[in-house]
């Protein structure tokens, strides 16, 4: 595997962390093209590692419900802000949007300067087609498996729902119709509504993300066959039934046609977020698929 150039800086956690969480550290990473990645560490320090890649306008708040769970407390839980989101940089440059290399580095940057030794890593909608680059680029050697809930496979119309005004919208100049916008496409992600304070903290989110990253990744590059089809590690595929933005059906079709080693299961009452809607049986799921491959 190339290993990207990395530093990284530990700091100590500033921020209050969830009720449950034995062990909370932050510190930021730097990707191979220079942008400052905001990295955060919960759960056993000690424990086999998980890497949570969240979606498009989430951060590492995305995944407070697995931070908090009892079920993954023995793994070390690392949580990182994709680029243009979060505590994250921000670069203007579309390129640094569109190229889906760009991603992976960043994600590779995460796992080598963590020192995580064969982490599970769980990607959610975007974060899934994140991962995918990543196995194009670096290939399986160093995880031990990977789950996608709510995965893009690819930026495929047929595996997309449509929704072209939001997706317009979102990028307007115009602040109000762009904030309606994001708040509509977070009501998209839930079959099943959060409670008001995870919504508003989600709405917080997306208005923390890029406008510029935003318009450009629309067009990221995804390496489905160099990625998805290649791997050979264990794969969980995770969907609900009920997903307003990816359609789960021709996404597990197309993954199943790139790789038919793929495990996979659909949540009947769950929208695009499975690991919020229904937690306690998606942090069952991960914690068994994780026991499973940390003893290969």
């Amino acid at each position: 595997m190339t290993s990207p150039v990395m530093a990284a800086t530990i700091t100590p956690a500033q921020a209050p962390t969830p009720a449950g969480v034995a062990h909370a550290r932050q510190y930021t990473v730097t990707a191979p093209d220079g942008l400052r990645l905001a990295v955060q560490e919960a759960g056993n320090p000690d424990g086999p590692a998980i890497v949570f890649v969240h979606g498009l306008l989430g951060s590492h708040l995305s995944w407070a419900a697995q931070l908090a769970s009892p079920a993954l407390q023995r793994y070390r839980l690392i949580t990182y802000d994709l680029r243009g989101h979060g505590l994250s940089g921000k670069p203007a440059d579309a390129a640094a949007y569109a190229d889906g290399r760009r991603w992976a580095d960043d994600l590779a940057a995460v796992i080598a300067a963590s020192g995580a030794r064969r982490p599970v890593v769980v990607g959610w909608s975007l974060g899934a087609a994140v991962t995918t680059n990543y196995l194009a680029a670096y290939g399986d050697a160093e995880i031990a498996g990977a789950v996608y809930v709510g995965g893009v496979i690819e930026l495929d119309p047929a595996q997309i729902v449509p929704h072209p005004r939001v997706y317009r919208d979102m990028v307007s100049p115009d602040l109000k119709t762009h904030l309606d916008a994001e708040r509509e496409f977070i009501g998209l992600c839930f079959a099943r509504q959060p409670d008001a304070a995870t919504f508003q903290r989600l709405l917080a989110n997306a208005a923390l993300a890029s406008p510029d990253m935003q318009a450009a990744v629309q067009s990221m590059t995804v390496e489905a066959a160099r990625g998805l089809g290649a791997a050979r590690k264990p794969m969980l595929l995770i969907y609900g039934a009920r997903d307003a933005l990816v359609q789960a059906g021709p996404s597990l079709d197309r993954a199943r046609q790139l790789n038919p080693r793929i495990r996979s299961t659909v949540y009947a009452a769950s929208g695009h977020a499975p690991f919020l809607e229904e937690a306690e049986r998606f942090n069952q799921d991960l914690a068994a698929f994780a026991a499973s491959v940390s003893l290969r």
